[in-house]
């Protein structure tokens, strides 16, 4: 490929890094039984209900998907209680981040995130030639006061994580409202609530009857308590004009059909949810009291990972247990050198994590 031909707009931009997959490290090490603890899945595995929806549906791969995602979108309209018309569906969250802000583009458009947040937003953003400004957390927690002062007559869309990915911290209900008041109205405030599902907190933000009062759009997905990451599907909620234009920028048929039948299953199967919440919190707690003990720092998550500083430098630290067959993830792409994110698993996953680190 000629040189002449790429943008120059990207060289800069550095690439989403996903969590090292199990097969491959097994081939490389000559491992068995690796475990991840990198990427904040399920650790219980998929939906049964999905699964029988997938399997039903396997024999219609001949066909292109709905387009529309008409019957999941109906089901999921009247579980959240909004209407049909406020909901977008998308290839996982990350093509929903695309969407929106080729739905919002114009000469000079700047975003407004956090420095230490899911990456995709800078990505995107700087693929999409919009300014991206980021500004430091507060006690590892989105700090909205800086936010707004970093807002100018250019911003067009702030996008804020809650529960924050990779920290696990959250800003509570109290400070949203406040927030959301003084934010001016042609300014799109995007929250990303992937780990809702996970979230105890009492003073957690509800947004949903907000739809329709504030210029706000919410990110939710599938991949998370429902267990399809594989099948890469999530869902925007917001105001019906803004949905209308989003529409014309999405791809055709970007949601698979095997995606949306699971999808749609996952959403009836309540004590598969129910269980995965209960096998979280119970394992959470877990890795706590280990922290506390090993003298690992780590910060109170209301998701479904725990944000720890090491003793050592991660990269290390992560090299050292990728021999011991263990997946974490380190914090170098966020320049935090002593910091990892560890996926709460289930109590055998931990405990081989536990292990490997009093052999460390």
């Amino acid at each position: 490929m000629q040189s002449y031909l790429i943008r120059k707009d990207i060289l800069n931009i550095e690439a989403y890094k996903p969590g090292k997959p199990i097969e491959e490290v097994e081939r490389e090490l000559g491992l068995k039984g690796v475990v991840k603890l990198a990427s904040n899945e399920n650790p219980l595995g998929p939906s049964p209900k999905a699964i029988k929806a997938i399997q039903k549906n396997l024999k219609s791969l001949n066909r292109y998907p709905e387009g529309t995602c008409s019957y999941l979108k109906g089901k999921l309209a009247k579980a959240l209680g909004v209407k049909k018309e406020n909901l977008i569906f998308g290839n996982g969250s990350d093509e929903l981040i695309d969407i929106i802000l080729k739905t919002i583009k114009n000469p000079g458009a700047e975003i407004v995130t956090s420095d230490t947040t899911f990456v995709e937003y800078k990505i995107c953003g700087e693929i999409m030639g919009f300014t991206v400004k980021c500004v430091p957390l507060r006690d590892f927690t989105f700090d909205l006061d800086a936010i707004k002062a970093a807002i100018t007559k250019n911003t067009k869309v702030i996008f804020i994580a809650n529960p924050n990915n990779p920290t696990g911290t959250y800003v509570n209900a109290q400070k949203v409202t406040g927030f959301l008041n003084d934010i001016p109205k042609d300014i799109l405030v995007v929250f990303d609530e992937a780990y809702i599902e996970f979230v105890t907190e009492d003073d957690f933000p509800n947004l949903i009857p907000l739809i329709n009062k504030k210029n706000i759009a919410i990110l939710r997905t599938f991949s998370k308590i429902y267990g399809l990451a594989g099948l890469r599907i999530g869902y925007m909620i917001a105001q019906e004009k803004f949905i209308e234009y989003a529409q014309r920028v999405r791809q055709p048929f970007n949601v698979n059909s095997l995606a949306q039948a699971a999808a749609g299953a996952a959403l009836d199967d309540k004590s598969f949810v129910k269980k995965t919440r209960s096998c979280v919190a119970k394992e959470k707690k877990f890795l706590y009291t280990t922290f506390l003990k090993f003298g690992i720092w780590f910060k109170k998550s209301a998701a479904n990972f725990i944000f720890v500083r090491m003793n050592a430098d991660t990269q290390k630290v992560f090299r050292k247990l990728l021999e011991k067959g263990v997946i974490i993830r380190e914090m170098s792409q966020y320049g935090l050198n002593n910091y990892a994110r560890i996926t709460v698993g289930t109590r055998k996953e931990n405990l081989k994590l536990i292990k490997a680190l009093e052999e460390l």
